[in-house]
Protein backbone atom coordinates (compact mmCIF):
# COMPACT_ATOMS: atom_id res chain seq x y z
CA UNK A 1 0.00 0.00 0.00
CA UNK A 2 1.44 3.35 -1.01
CA UNK A 3 2.00 5.91 1.70
CA UNK A 4 0.91 8.82 -0.46
CA UNK A 5 2.56 11.82 -2.06
CA UNK A 6 4.15 14.44 0.16
CA UNK A 7 3.38 17.91 -1.27
CA UNK A 8 4.65 21.30 -0.22
CA UNK A 9 3.56 24.55 -1.83
CA UNK A 10 5.84 27.40 -0.85
CA UNK A 11 5.43 31.06 -1.79
CA UNK A 12 7.72 33.93 -0.77
CA UNK A 13 5.18 34.93 1.90
CA UNK A 14 4.46 31.57 3.52
CA UNK A 15 4.25 27.80 3.48
CA UNK A 16 0.88 27.43 1.74
CA UNK A 17 0.49 23.65 2.10
CA UNK A 18 2.41 20.72 3.56
CA UNK A 19 0.67 17.35 3.70
CA UNK A 20 0.49 13.83 2.27
CA UNK A 21 -2.11 13.33 -0.47
CA UNK A 22 -3.21 10.87 -3.18
CA UNK A 23 -2.36 13.05 -6.21
CA UNK A 24 -1.71 16.60 -7.38
CA UNK A 25 -2.54 18.15 -10.77
CA UNK A 26 -0.26 21.06 -11.64
CA UNK A 27 -0.27 23.74 -14.40
CA UNK A 28 3.07 23.12 -16.11
CA UNK A 29 4.32 25.50 -18.77
CA UNK A 30 3.66 22.83 -21.41
CA UNK A 31 0.29 21.80 -19.95
CA UNK A 32 -1.25 20.29 -16.86
CA UNK A 33 0.34 17.15 -15.37
CA UNK A 34 -0.59 14.88 -12.47
CA UNK A 35 1.85 13.57 -9.88
CA UNK A 36 1.21 10.54 -7.67
CA UNK A 37 3.38 8.66 -5.16
CA UNK A 38 6.54 7.12 -6.68
CA UNK A 39 6.48 9.44 -9.72
CA UNK A 40 9.69 9.66 -11.74
CA UNK A 41 11.82 12.64 -10.68
CA UNK A 42 11.76 15.78 -12.82
CA UNK A 43 11.70 19.56 -12.57
CA UNK A 44 9.63 21.99 -14.65
CA UNK A 45 8.41 25.55 -14.75
CA UNK A 46 4.81 26.49 -14.00
CA UNK A 47 2.42 28.86 -15.69
CA UNK A 48 -0.32 30.73 -13.84
CA UNK A 49 -3.15 28.32 -13.10
CA UNK A 50 -4.77 26.15 -10.49
CA UNK A 51 -3.30 23.22 -8.55
CA UNK A 52 -5.77 20.47 -7.62
CA UNK A 53 -4.76 18.47 -4.55
CA UNK A 54 -6.72 15.21 -4.23
CA UNK A 55 -6.77 13.52 -0.84
CA UNK A 56 -7.10 9.78 -0.16
CA UNK A 57 -10.88 9.94 0.24
CA UNK A 58 -11.28 11.70 -3.12
CA UNK A 59 -11.92 15.20 -1.74
CA UNK A 60 -9.99 17.91 -3.56
CA UNK A 61 -8.59 21.29 -2.54
CA UNK A 62 -7.65 23.90 -5.13
CA UNK A 63 -4.84 26.46 -4.99
CA UNK A 64 -3.97 29.32 -7.35
CA UNK A 65 -0.34 29.55 -8.45
CA UNK A 66 1.20 32.43 -10.38
CA UNK A 67 4.17 30.73 -11.97
CA UNK A 68 7.21 29.17 -10.37
CA UNK A 69 8.81 25.72 -10.37
CA UNK A 70 7.72 22.17 -9.59
CA UNK A 71 10.28 19.67 -8.35
CA UNK A 72 9.31 15.99 -8.20
CA UNK A 73 11.78 13.86 -6.25
CA UNK A 74 11.86 10.72 -4.12
CA UNK A 75 10.81 13.02 -1.24
CA UNK A 76 7.61 14.13 -3.03
CA UNK A 77 6.46 17.25 -4.91
CA UNK A 78 7.70 20.71 -4.01
CA UNK A 79 6.11 23.74 -5.65
CA UNK A 80 8.15 26.93 -5.39
CA UNK A 81 5.60 29.53 -6.43
CA UNK A 82 5.93 33.20 -7.32
CA UNK A 83 2.56 33.53 -5.59
CA UNK A 84 0.13 30.90 -4.29
CA UNK A 85 -3.10 31.03 -2.31
CA UNK A 86 -5.99 28.67 -1.58
CA UNK A 87 -8.92 29.13 -3.97
CA UNK A 88 -10.87 30.83 -1.17
CA UNK A 89 -8.27 33.64 -1.17
CA UNK A 90 -8.04 34.00 -4.98
CA UNK A 91 -8.76 37.62 -5.96
CA UNK A 92 -10.83 37.80 -9.17
CA UNK A 93 -10.76 41.61 -9.04
CA UNK A 94 -6.96 41.61 -9.07
CA UNK A 95 -7.00 39.32 -12.11
CA UNK A 96 -9.30 41.72 -13.96
CA UNK A 97 -6.95 44.61 -13.08
CA UNK A 98 -3.99 42.62 -14.44
CA UNK A 99 -5.89 41.97 -17.69
CA UNK A 100 -6.67 45.68 -18.07
CA UNK A 101 -3.02 46.62 -17.47
CA UNK A 102 -1.82 43.98 -19.95
CA UNK A 103 -4.27 45.21 -22.60
CA UNK A 104 -3.02 48.79 -22.09
CA UNK A 105 0.55 47.53 -22.48
CA UNK A 106 -0.47 45.77 -25.71
CA UNK A 107 -1.94 49.03 -27.04
CA UNK A 108 1.35 50.86 -26.23
CA UNK A 109 3.63 48.20 -27.74
CA UNK A 110 5.76 49.74 -30.50
CA UNK A 111 7.68 46.80 -31.99
CA UNK A 112 6.37 43.47 -33.31
CA UNK A 113 8.29 41.68 -30.56
CA UNK A 114 6.72 43.85 -27.86
CA UNK A 115 3.26 43.34 -29.39
CA UNK A 116 3.78 39.57 -29.52
CA UNK A 117 4.90 39.40 -25.89
CA UNK A 118 2.08 41.66 -24.69
CA UNK A 119 -0.48 39.60 -26.62
CA UNK A 120 0.85 36.41 -25.01
CA UNK A 121 0.42 37.95 -21.55
CA UNK A 122 -3.14 39.09 -22.35
CA UNK A 123 -4.01 35.63 -23.71
CA UNK A 124 -2.58 33.85 -20.65
CA UNK A 125 -4.55 36.08 -18.28
CA UNK A 126 -7.77 35.61 -20.26
CA UNK A 127 -7.25 31.82 -20.18
CA UNK A 128 -6.75 32.05 -16.42
CA UNK A 129 -10.08 33.89 -16.15
CA UNK A 130 -11.80 31.07 -18.06
CA UNK A 131 -10.18 28.45 -15.80
CA UNK A 132 -11.24 30.37 -12.69
CA UNK A 133 -14.84 30.58 -13.90
CA UNK A 134 -14.84 26.86 -14.68
CA UNK A 135 -13.47 26.01 -11.25
CA UNK A 136 -15.92 28.35 -9.49
CA UNK A 137 -18.78 26.67 -11.34
CA UNK A 138 -17.60 23.17 -10.50
CA UNK A 139 -16.22 23.75 -6.99
CA UNK A 140 -18.63 23.32 -4.09
CA UNK A 141 -18.00 26.03 -1.48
Amino acid sequence: MAEGLKIEIVSPERLVLSETVASVTVPGTEGYFTVMDDHAPFMTTLRPGFITVTKDGGAADIYFVKGGFADVSAMGLTILAEQSVPLSEFDHGDLQAQIKAAEEELNRAATPEDKSYAQAVVSALLNLTIEAQHIDGAHVH
